[in-house]
């Protein structure tokens, strides 16, 4: 029973996500969903795409072993993201009209490091999708008994992924992250509520968690902790706001007010909500403490589904893995279209002297299933959890991504030469590190975040020797192939969505 209304559930997400394709017609329909999104859908995906497998799975299983001290990277620098983006960088971006956030390096700084920040955009999506994936794997495998194995459950829901997102793009993302955000809401607030008749409720789960020392946060006044600490925090607070899946939310909401309250609200709503698998998988350590012992060592992500199959009713477990798929799917094809969106409006379209809108949306199509086949690929051959996946994607785009950005808005004189010099200290420092000195007192990653701030202040300040400025408005006027065609779309995009019109 348990498998048919997960079947039933998935041919409810291809038909939603098939049935929004039919309001593409163009480029920025499939990227940006015409610029036409309310603030509920807005709020939605942002929340949805963020709650994925690493929140029910991957943060639940690390603070079971670590406590909330080894869970600051997310929820808390995630959530953080989100809400700074809303505060102090949508209502800038949405402004300039932008189809990703690679033309906004192009539009401040020049070709160059429009497509060196795009690389390091797209590779960073590796691990994050590749994570959502080996979580869809292991879902069909459980709930299938083992009569699907890790490898089929993985290619059947990157399938069943890229079916949607290949046809809808961001329309398909959009209203597939509002059905399933509802479905997550509804599912971790019942389970919440059945596992907690199964412990004596909320307060002794806590109290035993607080005397078992889970509740430290705040790591040991000693170098080498401080840094470790602040190293995780900043590689998803601020990693992850120079991404493309951020940027696709803020520029689908239909004016600059709903595209910041919609970062604002997602990411609030999802702080909130990620503290739920985190009961859930401590409870587990009342409910059944000889399961949790058998598998935290060894594969402590099974953990919150198996306390599920066994000690919670039929209706709960399809709430539960209706819930659980539905994190996975939306954080999966919003972070699958992403990167593919990035690589060909960035990297590909210059090799391209003249393309049509309907060419250039094949090509997008195109490399949406490429990077599909890669990432699924990836996911097969990972031996990583998937908390440390997710984590680690962040890594290149903070030490490459985040100060361009932040100095191109806040800083006037921030040029190319500065910009290029914050991408080569940042990624030289950083890989450096990595590969000689991984453990050394200085966080690869927050070492790179300094190198690259300095090389942004230098590379600023000394007389230009390398690359040439792009005055902002010259590169804004000449920023898109088709924004100029997609005006009049834009007036219109208002009547593909009656929600929308409704709520201006």
């Amino acid at each position: 029973m348990l498998i048919w209304f997960v079947v039933l559930y998935l041919m409810v997400s291809i038909g939603i996500g098939l049935y929004a394709a039919t309001r593409v017609h163009n480029t920025k329909d499939y990227a940006v969903a015409g610029r036409s999104l309310p603030l509920y859908i807005v709020t939605a995906t942002v929340f949805a795409t963020w709650f994925g497998s690493e929140t029910v799975l991957g943060i639940s299983s690390t603070f079971l072993k670590e406590g909330l001290g080894g869970v600051v990277a997310d929820p808390f620098g995630a959530s953080l993201c989100l809400i700074l983006v809303g505060l102090f960088f949508a209502r800038k971006l949405y402004r300039m009209n932008l189809l990703t956030i690679g033309d906004y390096y192009r539009a401040r700084y020049n070709r160059t490091v429009e497509v060196l920040t795009s690389l390091c955009i797209v590779a960073s999506y590796l691990g994050w999708v590749s994570a959502q994936i080996i979580a869809l794997g292991l879902v069909f495998s459980i709930l299938s008994q083992g009569g699907i194995s890790p490898t089929e459950g993985m290619l059947i829901g990157a399938s069943i992924v890229l079916l949607y997102t290949l046809f809808g793009g961001m329309w398909s993302v959009a209203f597939t992250d509002f059905f399933q955000m509802i479905l997550i809401v509804l599912g971790m607030l019942y389970i919440g509520y059945v596992i907690s008749g199964l412990t004596g409720g909320v307060g002794a789960v806590v109290k035993h968690a607080a005397d078992a020392g889970k509740f430290e946060f705040w790591p040991k006044l000693n170098a080498r902790d401080v840094l470790a600490f602040i190293g995780a925090w900043v590689t998803m607070m601020f990693g992850s706001i120079p991404q493309q899946d951020v940027f696709q939310r803020v520029m689908s909401a239909h004016d600059e007010d709903t595209a910041v309250r919609g970062a604002v609200g997602g990411g609030s709503l999802y702080f909130l909500f990620a503290f739920i698998p985190m009961f859930l998988a401590y409870s587990a350590t009342l409910v059944d403490p000889a399961m949790v012992k058998g598998l935290i060592d060894t594969d402590p992500q099974h953990i919150l589904p198996t306390l599920i199959l066994n000690h919670t009713p039929l209706f709960a477990q399809v709430m539960f893995f209706g819930a659980l798929l539905s994190a996975i799917m939306s954080t999966a094809s919003g972070t699958l279209l992403a990167p593919s969106v990035t690589f060909t409006e960035n990297v590909l379209k210059g090799m391209f002297k003249e393309m049509s809108d309907r060419h250039f949306l094949l090509l997008i199509r195109v490399v949406v299933v490429c990077f599909a086949v890669i990432v699924t690929l990836f996911a097969l051959n990972s031996k990583g959890s998937i908390y440390a996946m997710v984590e680690n994607a962040y890594k290149v785009t903070l030490v490459a991504a985040f100060i361009p950005l932040v100095a191109g808005l806040y800083w006037k004189r921030a040029n190319t030469q500065g910009a290029l010099f914050a991408i080569g200290f940042g990624l030289t420092s950083w890989l450096l590190l990595e590969f000689f000195q991984p453990d050394s007192i200085w966080p690869p990653q927050l070492a790179g975040l300094l190198m690259s701030a300095a090389g942004m202040v230098i590379g600023s300040l000394l007389p230009h020797f390398v690359g040439r400025p792009t005055p902002l408005p010259t590169a804004h006027a000449e920023l898109h192939h088709h924004a100029a065609a997609q005006t009049e779309h834009v007036a219109e995009a208002p009547h593909h969505h009656p929600s929308a019109h409704n709520e201006r």
